[in-house]
């Protein structure tokens, strides 16, 4: 990660195990190796553990990689329009479909998000993290939203700390949330995702 190791005791399936029990909704397992030190059997026991949706979080740039996804049993893959060129991204994001996975579209960037409705996706993930400086603000978010039509599903990705955070996002209009960082710098994983949720008084 950007951040080095974020958590020395990992152990993945204890992990999904609290964010399915306390609110999570869906998982998003990391797999690449080289960058993230992920890995697809992380994928795999934190779906068999936690009984939800899995999104594969990797750069995916080949379709190799999104039957791959399917073999090991994600439910859904991550497409960043940023590192997809000419028709790449209706190319990749139709084999997904055919292949029966939900595809997340991250955007960052006005352009990119016009790039991302041209080819008619349902699920809009806005990344509000730039990829080239790391910098975080939620004001990508609040800036890109009202140019997504509001039957596409929304997500916030990135800089998301606190259930102050969610709400703001939630008044916005904003489906969901994409947290990774500060829940997995938390001692007890439950807890934090109740208090993300719903509060200090969800503690």
């Amino acid at each position: 990660p950007s951040k080095g190791v974020i958590r020395e005791d990992f152990a993945p399936a204890a992990i999904a195990e609290a964010y399915a029990g306390n609110g999570a909704r869906a998982l998003s397992v990391l797999t690449d190796e080289a960058y993230f030190q992920g890995s697809d059997q992380y994928l795999q026991i934190a779906r068999q553990a936690a009984g939800i949706p899995v999104l594969r979080k990797d750069f995916t740039v080949d379709p190799y990689q999104i039957h791959e996804a399917r073999l090991i049993g994600a439910d859904a893959i991550l497409l960043i329009v940023a590192l997809m060129d000419g028709g790449q991204l209706e190319d990749f994001r139709g084999t997904a479909v055919d292949l029966g996975l939900s595809v997340l579209v991250e955007v960052h960037t006005r352009s990119e998000l016009e790039r991302a409705l041209a080819v008619g996706v349902d699920l809009v993930g806005i990344n509000n993290r730039d990829l080239k400086t790391f910098d975080t603000t939620l004001d990508i978010t609040f800036e890109l939203r009202s140019h997504v039509p509001q039957d596409i599903t929304l997500v916030s990705e990135s800089g998301i700390d606190n259930h102050d955070h969610v709400r703001q996002l939630a008044e916005a209009g904003v489906d969901a949330i994409l947290v990774g960082e500060s829940l997995m710098r938390q001692e007890d994983v439950g807890a934090a995702v109740r208090v993300l949720l719903h509060g200090e008084q969800a503690r």
